[in-house]
């Protein structure tokens, strides 16, 4: 058989495995594309093929690499705290944050997980995937007691993999690395009666983030997890029940009562600070800024205040004045791609009552026009929405204490059973490429070839700025998973074998499978939902 690796064809007379074929090549790699298929390092090619080696810098190697680092972790503690199932729950300061459910986990505890760890790794032990029988699983994780798991499995209709490594099993829902060696790179944090893993990241160019505490994004976090434990829906098998026993319309409307209640505090903090005169809104994409904008705007006019909302994109300068990113071209995503001192002078001006005259875009003529002049008066804040909004570079010369700053984000915290917790960036990219189809005529292909920049830029210029906001609005609605389940299927369903984004798109229909449908017609007509699924009251 012959196998192409970049220029190079070899050619075999038996077939091999991956990761005996890798060590040909200098550099680390976690997986491969074989005939663009993702495969594990563990994978035996056994015909003509095509193969692509994959290193931190690819998507799928850090999410390799952190679903094998829960397993470790699982596996460690199985070893010395037999007794401790742990619980997995969403990214902080680009780590995995965990905590024992039926036990506190001391400082000291933890210390010895993680010596346990190293001991694990410095052995090098084989991590193998087994096809077993439903019943076998089933049978398996009753002996440990793991209910959780037991109950996802009813959701299964067919054999479930396993990954086996010196007696241990378990199942982390993705692919893993081959050996136990792969796992060098990580540190461990005490936090919060809990604990942080981190491992090397693609957005840090392979290297581990450096540690940064998060209070706010914790405790909103937190309140999240809670929510869904007390409603009853913290796992998606919970989730399924609520929809097959329960009263949908009532469960659709505690989940919008959510929003509803934050928008209520909200308005109360901002009209009881008669100072506050800016009030800046940011997010990363499909938070659901536009709809939460237009209701934040209805909640304070319900107050007595008549805010003016001002686009940023109106400030943007021409692209032949805008920075120049790495490779030579426009960057449009940097804060100085902006007008920052016509923005701040116009502010300053409308805060001070004077008669300003704002930029718009004039897509007739294709280039900025200027409104007529006019002003308001004290009552009167001004909501700002984009990127760089909580970016006191853009504000830098309006005081802080006029100032309100708003970070808006979905925190989901589902998990699939208590190992695997549901990605934050996955429900925001299934919003995106639901809405994408359906509004902007962009294909689930162009999403998804566009997603990684997004990402890069709301790395770089919003995350660092969340632990300054004011607020943190959780846009998450926790049955909208089962809503976007029916939309983002019709349109994932459609990428073919061949596209570069077949792999991404097929874990994500396979993750969607898990859940139970709920039909569009149970989502209010002022629901932040309607934003990307369409039949918003806000769309004209």
């Amino acid at each position: 058989m012959k196998l192409t690796i970049g220029n190079e064809v070899l050619e075999f007379d038996n077939p091999v495995y991956l990761k005996d074929l890798v060590k040909k090549y200098p550099g680390t790699y976690y997986a491969a594309l074989v005939n663009n298929r993702l495969r594990e390092l563990s994978y035996r090619v056994s015909a003509n093929s095509k193969i692509e080696f994959l290193d931190y810098s690819f998507y799928d190697s850090t999410r390799i690499y952190a679903t094998s680092m829960r397993f470790l972790f699982c596996m460690a503690t199985f070893r010395i705290y037999p007794d401790i199932q742990i619980k997995f729950s969403n990214s902080i300061s680009m780590g995995i944050y965990g905590r024992a459910v039926n036990k506190k986990i001391t400082s000291e505890m933890l210390d010895n997980i993680i010596k346990e760890m190293d001991n694990i790794i410095s052995q090098d032990l084989d991590i193998t995937r087994k096809q077993i029988s439903l019943d076998e699983a089933e049978e398996y994780y009753s002996s440990l007691g793991y209910q959780d798991k037991i109950e996802t499995l009813k959701y299964r209709h067919q054999n479930v993999n396993i990954y086996k490594c010196d007696g241990y099993k378990s199942y982390m829902y993705g692919y893993m690395v081959p050996s136990t060696g792969y796992l060098k790179e990580f540190e461990v944090h005490y936090l919060n009666t809990g604990f942080l893993v981190q491992y090397p990241r693609r957005e840090e160019k392979g290297e581990i983030p450096e540690f940064s505490d998060s209070p706010k994004f914790f405790n909103v976090l937190s309140k999240s997890e809670n929510w869904a434990v007390d409603l009853g829906v913290d796992m998606i098998y919970k989730m399924n029940h609520c929809i097959e026993n329960c009263d949908i319309q009532e469960f659709v409307k505690k989940c919008e009562n959510r929003h509803d209640e934050q928008l209520e505090e909200l308005s109360n903090i901002i009209s009881s600070h008669h100072n506050i005169r800016l009030i800046a809104i940011a997010g990363p994409s499909s938070s659901g800024k536009t709809t939460f904008s237009k209701r934040l705007d209805l909640a304070l006019r319900d107050k007595g205040l008549s805010p003016l909302m001002i686009s940023i994109d109106n400030y943007y300068l021409p692209v032949n004045q805008a920075p120049v990113d790495e490779f030579g071209k426009p960057d449009l995503e940097h804060v100085e791609s902006l007008d920052i001192e016509l923005f701040n002078q116009n502010i300053k001006d409308l805060i001070a009552g004077k008669e300003v005259m704002l930029p718009y875009y004039d897509f007739l003529v294709k280039k900025r026009k200027m409104t007529d002049t006019f002003s308001i008066d004290e009552k009167t804040p001004i909501i700002i929405e984009g990127i760089h909004a909580l970016n006191d570079i853009l504000s830098k010369s309006i005081p802080n204490d006029k100032k309100f700053k708003i970070y808006i984000s979905p925190f989901t915290q589902i998990n699939i059973d208590y190992n695997n917790p549901i990605n934050l960036t996955d429900l925001r990219l299934l919003r995106r490429i639901v809405r994408d189809l359906q509004f902007r005529n962009t294909t689930p292909e162009e999403t998804l070839d566009m997603w990684p920049s997004v990402r890069r830029g709301e790395y770089r210029w919003i995350y660092p700025h969340i632990e300054n906001a004011d607020y943190i609005f959780n846009s998450e609605l926790t049955y909208e998973f089962a809503v976007l389940k029916v939309f983002a299927e019709n349109a994932l369903k459609h990428i073919e074998k061949g596209s570069q984004h077949f792999i991404q798109a097929n874990r994500l229909l396979k993750f969607l499978k898990y859940f139970n449908s709920i039909d569009a017609s149970y989502v209010p007509i002022n629901s932040l939902l309607r934003e990307f699924i369409g039949g918003s009251i806000f769309e004209h």
